[in-house]
């Protein structure tokens, strides 16, 4: 410090010192999580410098790669950051630029263009732009698609998109997370796991398979509750085992042939042995501990149970009597099943809708599968963790015995795990709910007896009581998706096969698990899958797609198939066996059986003349699919009922198009995702300058540009705030899909409404702009909707004269202006006098007072007011200083500043002197000094020249305009500052 000469050098010196030491730690925070943390502090620091954004814009990654604009490429460098794709060139002097949210994201694809088959395209709604590399193309694909996906998830509003916790918080975001991300989806959606398990170890192992009299090869995954392994080749070998189903794991001693050996020993009295565990002691131990936390759960609940038994009377409130009579005074949604509703009925055996009953063969064939299943519970074991391979999966395409089914469903969708650890969950949440009402009980109650009303289980109040149970249990359980229609199909057949409990159960894990984000408010998750399916179309049904180019109709058919599993569009036995292969394949055998109906009537859609055509040709085609054992068939239709067997669609589904994956499923569903949500909030959009445009006069044109500044505004304090979320506080449902689906809080507003407006007043633009705020913040929440700003913007710019000084008024008076409010502008009060000589110089040169020519005006004013609009309260004296401080502060600057000074002036001493003159008595003050909205109308309407200045046209579109670049690089400059 010596060395400098003065105190501001010094100061100088220092402020430098700490600031890289900052900049050091920031980098050095970020880079420290990666593989390379010297070449990731060396691009973040690139990446910072060349776009300027906060440090809470995290980089995740960078390639090298060009940027093709037409048949030009700029060589530079891709930055992917957590809320932006971002391409920087410099290339013979010349720089170039592109950041681009991804919030405008529509779509990503690759495409071949020209010689070059490797070509991203990123789509926005104005333009698309061309990336290509040499290398690293899959992955840089795949990590665009995650952060696109994730940022339009945790960015917008999904209607309750399921999104991992850990990548909530962007500034957490690592290419390494992504990666285990990507991992971690696709371990859940192989295995069906609930979507809160985390994985946890993941390492190649051999499994010893007794049916196959070897070890098979695969990979080990564990996660929370977990123990799960597959075969290389995708399904050719699973097995899930649940931790709390593990009584120990022991480590024998290794040998050359089996090395590295693990067994597992479940409480069905089976054991399995793991070899090649190269990092054998590390997984021990770390299975161990889990199960130690496992017991000591269980050993809780099971210790809460007891006190709770115990607390209660010896006759239990929930009695299972199902197969007695149930009196009439009797509630009959207090008693719950310990039965499957088949058992209730005689018939359900052989129940098939519209057909006469095989009774003899129906049983012959019935015996036969159960025959058939019971060897391969001999061979393969019986329960969750049954070996899962080929062989049972051609025995469920043949169709699950009635007497196996719910205990195959159960196990197939570890529905029976979810059920053994919370044993008393459904009873408790029964009387939970016991006589609550809602929009979705009241949905419940419409459509009860739409759930298969022809089956006789669903023909008296028992089997309407469970499932009217069951709906309400599992809308009480996630009031985030309440009731959707096709849950009661769902519910209904679950009812049919398992006992009350077990289908809700059953409900949770296809809603939860196996269909996640089908069953909410937009159903986003069925959407998606209908995009995922037109491009399986084009890709497995390529002659398809090259007669019918417009697939998105075909895709549209099938969202009943998605929704219902097909149970509302085959016949109900043959839906049977489609529910079969999903609760054993996932939603891959509806892909897969979607795929194989559109390949059995191609030809018949190839030449269809229109939709409608098409939807008849696949309606027809299914109703007519029918079960292996049903011979109600003449024997004209025997050879088309054979091509039709339910049996032999699946078969033929699982051969043509086998190859669709678990993978190759997530991965679409990730892409395609980040469509659908822009589909959303086009129509979003649309409604909201569809309720806006009939109470403005904007331009559709300038309301869709205001509507994307707004919405921009809002995004850009959820990139960079501290939270995951806005500062401004969320929403309530009602709200989040409609026209204030996005709001602005007070510092976003100011933003705005300093970009746009065309009252600038230098320094003191910022206060009218706060007082703008609480004007509109009519319910006093400290937010502001798009309606609102458009209403004001509409005034601003489209409004009469009279109108704008109307607004003017308004923010000069409550509740705009709080009596206590404290004006922070740096400029002076302007000097006013009363004792000024009013007149005016007519065109005539005669000299008319003000006195006459304002009462000319207010006769006007009187004669031309509404009579429905609201009276204005009066302005006192301090309100009057800051409204003439506000008009004082709009001139500064302009062309014939002076005359505009001094007509402010005339217009000031008028009104000074008309509020003096409302003053009565002896005691002349401030505090009685009072002026209306005509008054001061009428007086500013004097004044040619501020009639010129007031009516002067401003270009709204022009604003805007100017306005984009300014909003991004203010409102980050803003943002660095504050943080």
């Amino acid at each position: 410090m010596a060395v400098f000469e003065n105190k501001e050098d010094a100061a100088s010196f220092v402020q430098g010192k700490v600031k890289g030491l900052i900049a050091e730690e920031v980098l050095g925070g970020q880079a420290a999580h990666e593989d390379d943390p010297a070449r990731f502090r060396e691009d973040l620091a690139r990446f910072e410098q060349r776009f300027g954004l906060p440090a809470r814009e995290k980089l995740v990654t960078h390639y090298s790669c060009c940027c093709w604009k037409g048949r030009v490429p700029r060589q530079g460098s891709l930055y992917l950051s957590t809320n932006h794709v971002a391409f920087y060139s410099f290339l013979l002097g010349k720089e170039v630029k592109l950041l681009v949210p991804w919030a405008e994201v529509t779509r990503l694809e690759r495409v071949s263009v020209g010689l070059l088959t490797d070509v991203i395209r990123v789509h926005t709604r104005r333009k698309q732009r061309d990336f290509s590399m040499f290398l690293n193309v899959d992955e840089v694909m795949r990590v665009m698609c995650q952060l696109a996906d994730i940022a339009l998830c945790r960015l917008l509003d999904s209607g309750g998109l399921t999104l991992d916790q850990t990548l909530l918080e962007s500034t957490s975001i690592t290419k390494r997370v992504l990666e285990e991300q990507a991992l971690r989806q696709y371990v859940l959606s192989l295995f069906g796991l609930p979507r809160a398990e985390r994985l946890q170890e993941v390492m190649s192992c051999s499994v010893w398979t007794p049916h196959a009299r070897c070890h098979t090869p695969g990979t080990l995954y564990t996660t929370d509750g977990y123990l799960c392994f597959s075969s290389r080749e995708e399904g050719q070998c699973t097995l899930i085992i649940p931790l709390a189903e593990i009584l120990s794991m022991e480590k024998p001693e290794s040998t050359s042939a089996l090395p590295h050996p693990v067994i597992i020993s479940v409480r069905c009295k089976r054991a399995f042995q793991l070899i090649e565990l190269l990092r054998r002691d590390e997984l021990v131990e770390s299975v161990r501990h889990r199960l130690r936390e496992l017991h000591w759960k269980q050993n809780l609940i099971r210790g809460h149970d007891q006190r709770k038994k115990s607390s209660i009377s010896t006759t239990p409130y929930y009695t299972f009597c199902y197969d007695t009579v149930q009196s009439d005074e009797e509630d009959s949604s207090s008693v719950i099943s310990d039965k499957a509703l088949r058992h209730t009925v005689h018939t359900e055996s052989t129940f098939h809708p519209g057909q006469s009953d095989a009774p003899n063969k129906t049983c012959n064939t019935e015996q036969v599968r159960e025959r058939l299943w019971e060897d391969h519970f001999t061979e393969f074991g019986r329960g969750v963790h049954m070996f899962r391979t080929d062989k049972i999966r051609k025995l469920v395409a043949l169709g699950i015995p009635e007497s196996l089914r719910g205990e195959l469903w159960l196990n197939f969708s570890d529905a029976c795990s979810s059920l053994a650890a919370h044993p008393s969950y459904y009873t408790d949440l029964l009387e939970k709910c016991r006589g609550e009402t809602s929009i979705a009980t009241e949905e419940i109650e419409r459509d009860l007896h739409r759930s298969l009303p022809e089956h006789p289980a669903f023909q008296n109040e028992t089997g309407i009581s469970a499932l009217r149970r069951v709906l309400t249990a599992y809308a009480f359980r996630n009031p985030a998706i309440g009731y959707c229609q096709s849950m009661n199909i769902l519910a209904s057949v679950m009812l049919l096969y398992t006992k009350e409990e077990e289908a809700f159960w059953l409900l949770v894990t296809v809603c939860e698990r196996m269909l996640p984000d089908y069953f909410n408010r937009r159903v986003i998750g069925a959407q998606v899958d209908q995009s995922v399916f037109e491009e399986l179309i084009r890709e497995r049904l390529p002659e398809l797609s090259e007669r019918v180019p417009d697939l998105s109709p075909l895709a549209s058919a099938s969202l009943t198939w998605f929704l219902t599993l097909f149970l509302s569009v085959l016949p109900f036995r043959s839906a049977l066996c489609v529910l079969d292969c999903f609760f054993y394949h996932g939603i891959r055998a509806v892909f897969q059986i979607a795929l194989a109906v559109l390949d059995a009537n191609s030809a018949e859609l190839s030449s269809c003349s229109d939709d409608g055509h098409a939807l008849m040709i696949l309606t027809s085609f299914l109703e007519q699919v029918r079960h292996e054992d049903e011979s109600e068939v003449s024997p004209e239709d025997a050879g088309a009922a054979l091509h039709l067997s339910i049996t032999t669609l699946i078969t033929e589904a699982y051969e043509k198009f086998g190859g669709v994956t678990v993978k190759q499923v997530e991965m679409l569903r990730c892409r395609h995702r980040v469509h659908v949500l822009q589909a959303h909030e086009d129509t979003t959009k649309d409604n909201a300058l569809r309720l806006v445009t009939p109470d403005v006069s904007l331009s559709p044109e300038d309301l869709s540009e205001l509507y994307d500044l707004f919405k921009t505004e809002h995004l850009i304090s959820l990139y960079w705030s501290e939270g995951s979320s806005s500062s401004s506080p969320p929403l309530p449902p009602a709200a989040a899909g409609g026209s204030d689906r996005y709001v602005l809080d007070r510092a976003q507003f100011k933003s705005v409404y300093e970009l746009l407006t065309p009252w600038s007043c230098g320094p003191h633009t910022d206060t009218v702009a706060q007082r703008a705020f609480t004007l509109l913040d009519q319910h006093r929440d400290g937010l502001v909707s798009f309606p609102q700003l458009a209403q004001m913007m509409d005034v601003l710019f489209c409004a009469e004269l009279s109108e704008k000084i109307r607004l003017l008024y308004r923010l000069h008076v409550p509740a705009a202006l709080s009596e206590d409010a404290e004006d922070l502008s740096p400029l002076k009060s302007p000097v006013l006098s009363s004792t000024r000589p009013l007149y005016v110089n007519l065109p005539n040169g005669e000299r008319k007072s003000y006195e006459e020519q304002l009462q000319q005006m207010l006769q006007d004013l009187k004669r031309g007011k509404e009579k429905n609009e609201k009276p204005l309260p009066h302005m006192n004296q301090r309100q009057f200083i800051q409204f003439c401080k506000t008009l004082y502060s709009m001139f500064q600057g302009e062309p014939g500043e002076a005359e505009l000074f001094q007509a402010i002036g005339m217009v000031a001493s008028l009104v000074l002197q008309i509020g003096e003159a409302h003053q009565s008595g002896p005691s002349r003050s401030e505090e009685h000094w009072a002026a209306s909205f005509e008054q001061i109308l009428a007086s500013l309407l004097t004044e040619q020249v501020l009639v010129n200045f007031l009516e002067r046209p401003v270009e709204l579109s022009a604003r805007m305009s100017a306005a984009k670049p300014r909003q991004y690089q203010e409102r980050a400059g803003l943002l660095m500052i504050s943080s």
